[in-house]
């Protein structure tokens, strides 16, 4: 069984395309096309389905239409509409270019001068050039590779040095 902290969500399914079961993908990783994976993750009604993939191409820069497996007609890709695409951090983890800002969703936030635990991320605000972890609560934290001193992707665990005040705000 495929648990919820071994994934993380790389897009959502749109609309089937065509009638051979194409279906768009939306996504914000790319990481199913750089890593070595040849499934992604749906996720149906609560429970987490690997589906794999017989090709897939480019619309543009976040939108890609993809033909899964054993799914051949338009009637049986519009059923997936509307689904959450993860992709295994296993996987991910084992990319030689590192690790995408999507896989750190869900991350602890660990303060490296010793006080502890943050928060966890709860999302990447990367639509300005300043890109900030959100963490649960609502709060926002620089994602700056000066202030981040280590990722741990076994503990799921992210230690920053956070500026003097920026936790008071």
């Amino acid at each position: 069984m495929i648990k919820k902290e071994d994934v993380y969500k790389i897009g959502r399914l749109g609309k089937a395309h065509g009638v051979k079961g194409e279906v768009s993908f939306q996504f914000d990783d790319d990481i199913f096309d750089t890593a070595d994976a040849d499934y992604l993750i749906l996720d149906i009604d609560g429970i987490l389905v690997p589906f794999f993939m017989e090709e897939y191409r480019f619309r543009n820069d976040s939108l890609a239409l993809v033909k899964f497996c054993d799914v051949d007609t338009q009637q049986r890709a519009s059923e997936l509409t509307g689904c959450d695409v993860y992709f295994p951090r296993s996987i991910a983890d084992e990319r030689a270019e590192g690790l995408s800002l999507s896989s750190l969703v869900g991350f602890d936030l660990i303060e490296a001068n010793g006080k502890g635990k943050v928060g966890t991320i709860a999302a990447i605000d990367d639509t300005t050039q300043n890109i900030l972890f959100e963490l649960e609560d609502g709060t926002l934290i620089p994602a700056s590779d000066d202030l981040i001193t280590n990722i741990d992707t076994t503990r799921q665990q992210i230690t920053m040095q956070i500026p003097e005040g920026l936790l008071d705000i």
